[in-house]
Formats: structure tokens, C-alpha cells, sequence
């Protein structure tokens, strides 16, 4: 924050009412009696408004610090209820609106709500939005699977749950946590290609361990669309061969979302023949329900786990962010996973209570 000396600020309120209390005529003779540069910065409009009030209300250009006994004079009961009033009325409108509307400082309506009416700010939770017939679809889905689970405990743990996701290289930047403190605009700004480079990740989890990472990418290392070909080269070279490590048989299910390259011809019948009566997909033996990441333990742990951990720091380059990627899977312990699982039965049991609606009691968990 710029600092003013007292004899700028005297000069502003003097030059202000000379002026005809012209905030521009008053900045451009600032600039000439200080032989400021173009550059150089001068008081902008709410700093002179708030030296002119001050001397106007206290007779000097800043207001003077307030004891601790005295501040305290300000969260009056009639302000402590006018400010639960206002809360009750508009829950939503932020701390700063409230305290113009009610004639406090910002201060003085932050330590009300959080010292006098013990609240605290909650951030908005986004889900993806359910059509009418979703309800139905998910309900039904879990107590199916609730039905299969009780019928054989071991499932959860027999159960295989893969999707896709893209890691860029260059994530986005919020320019709201973005500053850069000078005493002049320094002009900085980001190159960013149009379409940023990424990686399409392909895995399946489970209780007993992680398939993948898979990286559908062509000879160069770009990434690719997953088309059905694609997907089905995946599963008979990869998918197939990685299976022989892990305890796969007759009972193992095997889960897929509803996109095209799954449930085309060709994929479904490689799955049907890999785990025959045990496919969980659109159009499978067990219907997956659509619209819902929030069941998936691909979706509600893995991919969010493992960005955060690969973004730690800034990857150099699509192999760097694809040697962490795989090291960050390898890094997962059996008993994570075994967590993910009985998360995964949870998430059924609490979906199937709300009758296929969102759950939150895992959106507001923490």
C-alpha cells in the first residue's frame, strides 16, 4: 500500500476544495506540485474521499487508532443483533456488503459474526446436476449392488472400478491469487497455448491394487482421443496381461461409465467375455447408473488424490508428469485402497437412502 506523507495529504484537501472538489483537477495538480512522473502513482479517488471526511468529521487526514475498550464499544448489543438480523434475512450476501449496509467496519462485522454470533463462512459444494429419471436409475443401481454385497461380503473387494481422466501440463492459473506488488504496473502476463498439452489417463482400482496407469497417446507421445478401437487395443494388451497379477476370478465384476468407446459392439463383447455376467456398464449386466462420479472410486478418490500430489510442484514436461503420475500410484498402500472400498460400499448405502439422490453426507464431510 502506497504511503502518503502528512504534507500530501494536507495538500490534497486543501487542493480538493480549491479545485471545486474535482478529484481529477485535484490528482493533476498533486502531480505538477510534486513533480510526479507519468508513471508515478497519486491518491486516487477513495483515498482522497476518505481524507476529506476525516477532516471534515475529526479535523485531521487520519483517524486516530482506537483503544481496545473502546473498539469493543462498537459490538453493542443493537449491533450484535442488527448484524444477526441482516445474517438471518440474507445469508449469502458477504461480510463487506453486510457491514456497508450497516454502517460498521469490515472489522468490527467480522469479530461480531465470529466472536459474538460464533458463525463461519461454508463454501458452496458443486455436484453435477441429475435428471428426473436419474433418481430412479441410481436407486435402483445400489440396492442392487447393496443386494450382491450382502449376498457375497467378499465382493467389495473383488470389484474393479476404471474411467479416464486428463492431466494438462500447465494447470490453471487462478488470477485471483495472482499479484504482483510494485510501485508501478510492471505489464507481466502468461503465454498459454490454445489447446493445453495433456495426458489422457486410463486406471482401474480396487481393494487388492491399481491397473495402470495406461496413457493413450500415438507414436509420438501425443494424447488421443479414446475411441472404441483404442479402447479395446487397451484392454486385450494391457488390461488382460496386468489382470494376471492380481486374484481375478469367476466372481471378479468389472465397472465402466457409460462413454461410447466403452459401450460400443466391439468393447462389450471383449468385457462380456473377460467377466461374463459380471460387467457393470450401460447396456451391461449390472446397469451403471448415469451422471454419477460421485459412486465411482475413480472419480470420488483417485483422480482428485492424484493431482494433488503430482501438482505438488510444477511438472517440466509431459514425461515428467507422467513419471509422477506413475510413481504417485506405485506410492498408494493396500490399506488406502481397502478404505476406498468400504467407501465405496458407504456411498451406495447412503445413496440408496436418499433414493438416488446426491449424498451429502460425503460432500460435507470434512
Amino acid at each position: 500500500m502506497q504511503r502518503w506523507s502528512i504534507e500530501q495529504k494536507i495538500f490534497a484537501v486543501k487542493t480538493f476544495y480549491q479545485k471545486g472538489q474535482s478529484y481529477v483537477r485535484t490528482q493533476r495538480a498533486f502531480r505538477l506540485h510534486f513533480c510526479l512522473r507519468p508513471c508515478d502513482p497519486v491518491p486516487d479517488r477513495k483515498v482522497i474521499v476518505g481524507w476529506v471526511n476525516n477532516f471534515e468529521t475529526i479535523g485531521q487526514t487520519t483517524k486516530t487508532r482506537r483503544s481496545g475498550v473502546s473498539a469493543r464499544i462498537v459490538r453493542t448489543p443493537e449491533n450484535v443483533q442488527a448484524v444477526q438480523v441482516a445474517i438471518i434475512r440474507s445469508p449469502q450476501t458477504s461480510a463487506r456488503r453486510h457491514s456497508v449496509a450497516l454502517g460498521l467496519s469490515n472489522r468490527t462485522m467480522r469479530r461480531i459474526l465470529h466472536d459474538d454470533l460464533h458463525l463461519h463462512p461454508y463454501k458452496k459444494q458443486i455436484a453435477q446436476a441429475l435428471n428426473p429419471g436419474d433418481h430412479a436409475s441410481r436407486a435402483a443401481f445400489c440396492e442392487h449392488m447393496l443386494q450382491l454385497l450382502e449376498n457375497d461380503p467378499q465382493l467389495i473387494y473383488n470389484l474393479w472400478i476404471s474411467d479416464e481422466a486428463h492431466f494438462h501440463l500447465n494447470q490453471t492459473n487462478n488470477k485471483q491469487n495472482c499479484r504482483y506488488w510494485a510501485t508501478s504496473n510492471p505489464q507481466q502476463f502468461q503465454e498459454v497455448p490454445l489447446h493445453s498439452t495433456k495426458v489422457t489417463v486410463w486406471c482401474a482400482i480396487s481393494s487388492n491394487g491399481i491397473i495402470g496407469p495406461y496413457f493413450f497417446e500415438d507414436d509420438n507421445g501425443n494424447a488421443v482421443t479414446v475411441t472404441s478401437a483404442r479402447y479395446v487395443h487397451m484392454l486385450e494388451n494391457f488390461v488382460i496381461p496386468e489382470l494376471q497379477s492380481f486374484p481375478v476370478d469367476e466372481n471378479t465384476y468389472f465397472q465402466q461409465d457409460g462413454a461410447t468407446s466403452h459401450t460400443a459392439r466391439v468393447s462389450m463383447n471383449l468385457l462380456n467375455d473377460l467377466f461374463p455376467n459380471h460387467l457393470i456398464s450401460r447396456n451391461g449386466d449390472v446397469q451403471w447408473p448415469p451422471r454419477s462420479p460421485d459412486l465411482s472410486s475413480c472419480d470420488f478418490f483417485l483422480w482428485g488424490y492424484l493431482k494433488s500430489k503430482v501438482y505438488e510442484t510444477r511438472p517440466e514436461s509431459i514425461q515428467d508428469l507422467k513419471v509422477r503420475i506413475q510413481e504417485e500410484i506405485r506410492a498408494i498402500t493396500p490399506a488406502l485402497l481397502r478404505r476406498v472400498s468400504e467407501n465405496f460400499r458407504l456411498r451406495l448405502t447412503q445413496c440408496a437412502q436418499n433414493e438416488g439422490g446426491h449424498l451429502p453426507e460425503q460432500l460435507f464431510k470434512f
